[in-house]
């Protein structure tokens, strides 16, 4: 069927044609700051568990500290602001007895950064983005959580296709541009999550961009399931993402080698947000804004990336110092590569033509 054309897609590809574009930095860390407390979570719901940590509630009962992150990542220099939803799906709220919010959840994120971007775009003229952002949740399609039974399998690919389905209808819903899956540990949940979002284009009948992110686990360069970077691209390359690239996982310069091999194999834009370097001994990030700038400015100068934000410990400052390192370098050009047949295992296998 015929889809009518995504008009943010083709107003965010001219905007990359012209510079390196800058997303947000992480939510987390920035939530962590105001030392909230239970109540601050649970807001007036009625809910029977401890809701502490659920970060993604606190768009509907803390509105005020998700709008003002989000505003800071704009004032740092983001031209895309993603959803706090990264958990906002009914496998990972059953785990606070929150499903039944899960859709409310949703399109106050989007409406949120829906309304921040505009208004940042309304003062300057600069396009802003909203990626309506969707974690892996915390099942995995791939592996069994039984180690006596490695045939088990603790949802089925329909069930969370339907999951990712519901998420992203309610993102759109909301206002936003694009579907961003990301911290893909496991393959066949992306390929659930991609085949939900083209169900749901079909649905509407409207192209629904996706950016696509996975997530190294290991210094190989593979991810929990076991895809390599190449393997993984050739896996979903079928979706025709409008980015694809990493996140989380290590710092920027022990990310860099696994940016170039993406970066040599992708016909699409690459976007990639890495960690604020790696935790310490008590899981806190030290890398400053001024290192991880100078490292995103070697990516810059190598044209290896589109895109660059932060993932897990960046902060606003993050996002500024990244904004500074590659202002003025040319963005990384899209190859136009051979044909050839692109098959994938766990590793590549390539076919020339």
């Amino acid at each position: 069927m015929t889809l009518t054309p995504s008009t943010a897609a083709v107003r965010f590809r001219e905007q990359a044609a012209d510079r390196v574009l800058i997303t947000d930095g992480a939510f987390g860390t920035m939530i962590q700051n105001y030392g909230l407390q239970e109540a601050d979570y649970r807001g007036d719901y009625d809910l029977s568990l401890d809701q502490k940590g659920n970060n993604d509630l606190l768009v509907l009962t803390r509105a005020d500290v998700i709008d003002a992150i989000t505003r800071a990542y704009l004032d740092a220099g983001s031209d895309i602001v993603s959803t706090n939803t990264f958990n906002a799906n009914t496998i990972s709220q059953e785990d606070y007895g929150a499903v039944h919010l899960v859709r409310d959840m949703n399109l106050a994120a989007a409406g949120i950064a829906r309304k921040a971007a505009d208004e940042y775009q309304a003062r300057d003229g600069r396009p802003r983005f909203v990626a309506g952002a969707i974690g892996p949740t915390n099942k995995t399609l791939s592996l069994s959580p039984d180690v006596n039974d490695p045939g088990f399998r603790a949802v089925d690919f329909d069930t969370m296709k339907d999951v990712y389905a519901n998420q992203a209808e309610a993102l759109l819903d909301g206002g936003c541009d694009f579907i961003l899956i990301e911290t893909i540990f496991d393959t066949l949940n992306a390929k659930a999550a991609i085949m939900a979002v083209i169900e749901v284009s079909e649905r509407r009948g409207v192209e629904v961009p996706v950016m696509i992110s996975m997530t190294i686990t290991d210094m190989s360069g593979r991810n929990l399931s076991g895809h390599s970077v190449e393997a993984f691209w050739y896996t979903v390359r079928h979706a025709r993402p409008l980015t694809i690239g990493l996140n989380c996982a290590f710092g920027a310069d022990l990310l860099r080698s696994h940016v170039q091999v993406i970066s040599g194999i992708a016909d699409a834009l690459v976007m990639v947000y890495p960690n604020a370097g790696l935790p310490n001994d008590l899981g806190e990030y030290d890398e400053q804004p001024e290192t991880t700038g100078e490292f995103i400015r070697e990516w810059a100068e190598g044209q290896l990336v589109n895109v660059v934000g932060g993932c897990c410990g960046s902060t606003p400052g993050h996002i500024a110092a990244m904004a500074a390192a590659v202002k003025g370098h040319a963005p990384r050009q899209v190859p136009n590569l051979k044909v050839k047949t692109t098959l994938a295992g766990l590793d590549p296998m390539i076919l020339a033509a």
